[in-house]
Order: structure tokens, then C-alpha cells, then sequence
């Protein structure tokens, strides 16, 4: 039986709707941001397809979650309110409703495409398979416990209320794994940046403070991960419909953690690039100035030249501009070179 202290499951859906709805509108705007982050001033050989199919896949599953959610509030609270036996509260405990079975699947599809993208990018740092043999063992019972948390649920009888045992007990090993999974990938990445940033030399201090970015970014999207996942182990502990209403918020929080660190990477880059190019043009313009600076003036040619025109010779100053005549053949020259 439901406990003294859960709220109304028909409140809690409203509550979990309203929160998923915010939630889902940051998540599309982060999406948008991810998209331009990977696409802008790419071409399509650059892009990375891996990455940019699973933010995708994501924005679909989350769409699907929260309208299936919205649906079932809508059944819940309008449709079958006067025709459903036990009224809203009965409707939303029944787990076998078709409704909340795919919104589960939903669920445990999302997460398994996040942890499956955090092993993928420690595979891609390290560069070796040994190393995601435990998060990917991890994933793995993550796969089979929400398997059975699905089928639990599509085998229940209408009769039975959500809080039954093995649903309970599927959860919490969900869970479990989830958090295992995503800390390991996680961990494992973080170190591998740590490492890779202490052996880079002093003069690279700007690689330095990249690599430190990238670390932060990662180590950010961790710890929200952690903090929802440990919110549902919280909420079952107190309330047993209150891991269900976290539930439906954690599903945009996945997308909105992995979109956070396409476009946290993508600005730190963007900073990167732009203090270098300020330092560069800092350095050009104090190279130039410690130049010495010479103050340039015209100059003037004088050349004295005699002529001798019918054995008279005749002495003048020879303009550069004008060439010397046929009757004039060139004696003797002299320059003067001063400055003007």
C-alpha cells in the first residue's frame, strides 16, 4: 500500500508535467546551441556524426516522453476523471495503462543512450579498449535491470498500484547502475584530461587552461547527473510517488547534460582562440614598438654637370626629370645628395 506520506499521484502528476515542461523548453534551446555549435563553419566531412545523431535522438525521446506525459494527464484528469474506477489517483497507479509503459521505455532508452555517449567519449580520449570494459559491463546491467523494469510494469495487473515490490527493487538497481556507469565513464575521462594536461609543458599554458575547461565542463555534467539520480533514491525513500515524478524531470536533465558540455566545449574554444589572437596582436604591436622609429625625409639630387657647345663650356645644374639633349654630351658630374 501507498505510504501515509506520498502525495496524491494525480498531484504528482501534475507537478512532474509542469517541472518536465520547463525543463523540456531549456533542453530545446540547448539542443538548438548544440546544433550550431557542431555545424557552424563546418563542412559535412567535419561534423561529428556520432555525437550529432544522439543529441538528435535525444530531442526525439524527450519529445515523446513529455508528450505521452501530458497525454496521460490529460486522460487522468479529463477523459476518464467520473468513468475511470477510484477516479485520477486510480488511473495514475495503474501501471499497466500502455500510456506509461512506453513513457518507462522511453525513459530507459534516454538513459541508456546517455551513458552510452559517456562511455563513447571516454573511448575517444583514451583510445583504448581496456579501459571501458567496467562502465560498459555497467551499462550493460543497466540494460537488463530496466528491461525488467519495463516488463514488471507491462505485467502488472490493473489492480496493483505502482509502489509494488519489484518495481521498487528494479528501480533502485536502475539506479544504482545508472550512477556506477555514469561516475566510472566520467571519472575515467576526467583523469585521462588531467593527465594529458600535467604533462603539457609550461610555455603551452594556454592548452593548459583548455584542457582545464574541458576537464571542469565534464566533471559539471557529472555531478547534476549524480545529484538527479540521487534525488530519485531520496524521493523513494520518503514518498513512494516521488521517484515517479522525478523520474519524468530527470529525462530532459540527460539531454540538458549532454548538450551542456557540445556547447560549454564549443564557447571555451571560442574564448581559447580569441585570447590567442588578442595576445598575438599584442605581441605584433609590441614587437613593432620596440622597434627604433625613424622619421623619413625627402632627398634631393644635385648633380653639376658642364656641357660644351661649339668648345664653350658651359656649367648648370641638370634637372633628373629632364633627359639631356642631343647637342649636350655629358663631361664631368658631380652629385650632391642632402636632405631636404
Amino acid at each position: 500500500m501507498a505510504s501515509a506520506r506520498s502525495i496524491p499521484l494525480d498531484t504528482a502528476a501534475i507537478i512532474s508535467t509542469v517541472l518536465e515542461g520547463i525543463l523540456y523548453g531549456f533542453s530545446v534551446l540547448m539542443f538548438i546551441g548544440s546544433m550550431w555549435a557542431l555545424t557552424y563553419k563546418r563542412s559535412m566531412r567535419d561534423i561529428n556524426r556520432p555525437v550529432a545523431a544522439a543529441a538528435i535522438l535525444l530531442l526525439i525521446l524527450s519529445t515523446a516522453h513529455i508528450v505521452l506525459n501530458i497525454i496521460r494527464t490529460e486522460y487522468g484528469l479529463v477523459t476518464y476523471r467520473d468513468t475511470y474506477q477510484g477516479g485520477p489517483a486510480a488511473y495514475f497507479a495503474d501501471v499497466s495503462q500502455k500510456t506509461y509503459v512506453i513513457k518507462t521505455s522511453i525513459y530507459v532508452l534516454q538513459t541508456l543512450l546517455g551513458d552510452a555517449v559517456a562511455i563513447y567519449r571516454c573511448y575517444v580520449v583514451w583510445q583504448a579498449a581496456w579501459v571501458i570494459i567496467l562502465p560498459s559491463m555497467l551499462w550493460c546491467g543497466v540494460a537488463v535491470t530496466g528491461a525488467l523494469f519495463v516488463y514488471g510494469d507491462s505485467q502488472t495487473s490493473s489492480t496493483a498500484i505502482i509502489s509494488t515490490e519489484m518495481t521498487m527493487e528494479c528501480m533502485g538497481a536502475f539506479c544504482a547502475l545508472t550512477l556506477a556507469a555514469n561516475l566510472s565513464s566520467s571519472g575515467l575521462l576526467a583523469y585521462r584530461i588531467w593527465k594529458i594536461e600535467r604533462n603539457v609543458s609550461i610555455s603551452r599554458a594556454s592548452t593548459k587552461v583548455m584542457t582545464t575547461s574541458v576537464m571542469r565542463v565534464i566533471m559539471d555534467a557529472a555531478i547534476l547527473y549524480t545529484i538527479a539520480l540521487l534525488s530519485i533514491v531520496a524521493g523513494s525513500l520518503c514518498s513512494n510517488s516521488g521517484p515517479f515524478v522525478l523520474i519524468d524531470v530527470l529525462t530532459p536533465i540527460i539531454s540538458i547534460t549532454f548538450y551542456m558540455v557540445i556547447i560549454r566545449i564549443a564557447i571555451g574554444k571560442n574564448t581559447h582562440s580569441q585570447i590567442l589572437t588578442v595576445r598575438g596582436g599584442m605581441t605584433s604591436e609590441t614587437e613593432r614598438g620596440s622597434l627604433p622609429q625613424y622619421s623619413t625625409k625627402p632627398l634631393q639630387v644635385h648633380i653639376s654637370r658642364s656641357t660644351h657647345t661649339d668648345g664653350t663650356p658651359v656649367y648648370g645644374v641638370w634637372n633628373q626629370s629632364r633627359p639631356p639633349t642631343r647637342k649636350e654630351s655629358l663631361g664631368g658630374m658631380s652629385c650632391d645628395v642632402s636632405s631636404g
